[in-house]
């Protein structure tokens, strides 16, 4: 039974919500972490979950590491962790479903790397954002690349080396964030994005998201990805909608 981390299907049907709920500050250590991973694997192998939000709660997502936690880590227990602990913190990226990160307060540190898994980013506008650990004498561990990807590898080496917080503002605009809305509006705003994708394809947005995943190596896995939605019931209906109807009709199964 996961203390922390829980998955919520009663919002709307076809969304659920992954919650992290450790109060005050919604401190990632590494029981958080597995707890989020399992929470994901969960969410990952439920066909009847077609969007995800992941959610802190109204005052924060989550305010980083537990640095208690890793003050105390000898180089062996980091060895024993470290591939567990990046994996977890990875694990959204991972999910076959669209996933939002709806986020309040604070996201910084692994909160931040957590999020940077997500397929889109949604905060308040008052919120802080970052990657401190350098002030630690660490690192990021799961969000370098990413952070790279998202905001090119000069502003990407800026905030890592710096540690610095970054504002609503500057994070809309070297596309941290891909929405920036009131503080009481972060949560519905991640709700209207999931919907979107009720009713969806859920076939071809895993077999989407794979090929990003793949990162350089997404045009070959593009090739097979797109082969195999031919043995789908999904593709089948969906191009003869499309033919016949135009799109947006179709109705699609997940088969």
């Amino acid at each position: 039974m996961a203390e922390f981390v829980t998955v919520d299907r009663s919002v709307e049907q076809g969304i659920a919500v992954l919650r992290i709920a450790r109060p005050p500050l919604n401190l990632i250590d590494l029981q958080v972490a597995l707890e989020v991973a399992a929470a994901a694997e969960e969410i990952g192998n439920d066909p009847g979950i077609s969007a995800v939000i992941v959610y802190g709660d109204e005052r924060v997502f989550s305010a980083g590491d537990e640095m208690a936690e890793l003050a105390d880590l000898t180089p062996e227990q980091a060895e024993a962790i470290v591939k567990d602990f990046q994996q977890a913190l990875g694990a959204l990226a991972k999910l076959p479903q669209p996933t939002v990160a709806a986020i309040s307060g604070y996201a910084l540190g692994a909160g931040l790397e957590l999020a940077l898994g997500a397929d889109h980013r949604i905060i308040g506008d008052n919120v802080k954002l970052g990657l401190p650990q350098i002030k630690a004498g660490l690192i990021p561990l799961a969000g370098i690349r990413r952070l790279s990807l998202l905001v090119g590898p000069s502003k990407a080496k800026d905030l890592v080396y710096s540690g610095r917080f970054v504002d609503p503002k500057e994070a809309e605009r070297i596309g941290l964030v891909d929405e920036v809305v009131a503080p009481d509006d972060v949560f519905q705003a991640a709700l209207r994005w999931a919907r979107q994708f009720t009713g969806a394809p859920t076939l071809a947005l895993a077999a989407a998201k794979r090929v990003f995943e793949a990162g350089t190596h997404g045009h070959d896995r593009a090739r097979t990805e797109w082969v195999r939605l031919f043995g789908t019931e999904d593709q089948q209906v969906g191009t003869r909608s499309y033919l016949d109807n135009g799109p947006g009709v179709a109705r699609f199964t997940g088969r």
